[in-house]
């Protein structure tokens, strides 16, 4: 699959975060980011039902929200 680049606007505070990311988290964010913005765009549920769901997954497979608030 062809990866694109795109910009987000983030408040200071969270693009200082994701600087300052391993790669390895970066990796899981832009996983995190890309299976969200899939699922937002094929479902007709709210945009909250969706993001709960995709933070149950990431769980799952080991990205906690301890770790999201060390990044």
């Amino acid at each position: 699959m062809a990866i694109t680049n795109i910009t987000i606007p983030l408040d200071s505070y969270t693009a200082r975060l994701y600087a300052e990311a391993s790669d390895e988290d970066k990796k899981k964010l832009h996983l995190l980011l890309s299976l969200w913005l899939r699922e937002f765009a094929i479902s007709p549920r709210p945009l909250k039902a969706i993001m709960d769901e995709i933070s149950e997954k990431a769980q799952a497979r080991g990205l906690t929200p301890e770790i999201l608030e060390s990044i």
